[in-house]
């Protein structure tokens, strides 16, 4: 691989991976939180939560890396006091990076985990609440094993649009070579450049790999929950 890229091109590579897998592991607790919220609860206004999670898909990806930077910069909402108290700042940093990664891959990884909870026969848990169990054993003891198909695909389908996120992340943390450059952003950087149109093409064509990958595995883990399910 040091053969075939340059020096940039691979340290802009290793950090997304770096970024995409932090970034999926991170919101992988809430995503599946938020899941099984949207897919079991009948509180009232959980359209709200429902429109809210699936707002970055909606809005374009500027705006998000916007409203990131509003929230999260060293002025913003909250990250003047994660500055000041914690000495902590998510603008221009690769955490950044992997904060507008996070929030931009969360809606697809909390809608495949949602549809593989709303496959589950609701009488198998009511069974284990018949049972004794509490609410968060039926849930780990029932409901996980039969939706851990579903929860690796969200994960991959994740990885990959975190792999691919370029507006919010350029916005939010700029695209400072060896810090902040992702891959989308390593792309962009070679297409300003007369005469780098090989190393934009390198880059891009790791980029349509791992896409594809991700769609190839997503649909075959896709196929794999439906099956289990149907035969539980």
């Amino acid at each position: 691989m040091d053969n075939i890229l340059s020096p940039d091109e691979w340290t802009a590579l290793m950090l997304s991976l770096k970024v995409s897998t932090i970034a999926v592991g991170a919101s992988l607790p809430l995503g599946v939180w938020v899941a099984a919220l949207l897919a079991r609860s009948n509180m009232p206004g959980l359209w709200i939560v429902n429109a809210i999670v699936h707002l970055p898909l909606i809005l374009p990806p500027v705006v998000t890396g916007y409203a990131l930077l509003l929230t999260f910069g060293r002025r913003g909402f909250i990250g003047q006091y994660l500055d000041q108290y914690l000495g902590f700042t998510f603008a221009f940093q690769w955490t950044g990076a992997a904060l507008a990664a996070a929030v931009m891959s969360f809606p697809l990884m909390v809608r495949a985990i949602r549809l593989a909870i709303e496959a589950v026969d609701p009488k198998l848990e009511h069974a284990a609440s018949t049972l004794g169990a509490s609410r968060i054993e039926v849930f780990f003891t029932v409901t996980l094993p039969l939706i851990l198909p579903g929860v690796i695909a969200g994960m991959i389908l994740a990885f990959a649009k975190a792999m691919g996120e370029f507006g919010a992340t350029i916005t939010f943390v700029s695209n400072i070579p060896g810090r902040t450059q992702t891959l989308p952003s390593a792309i962009y950087s070679f297409l300003q450049v007369p005469g780098a149109e090989l190393q934009a093409a390198r880059l891009a064509g790791i980029s349509v790999v791992v896409a594809v990958g991700a769609l190839v595995i997503s649909e075959f883990v896709a196929r794999r929950v439906a099956k289990r399910i149907g035969g539980a």
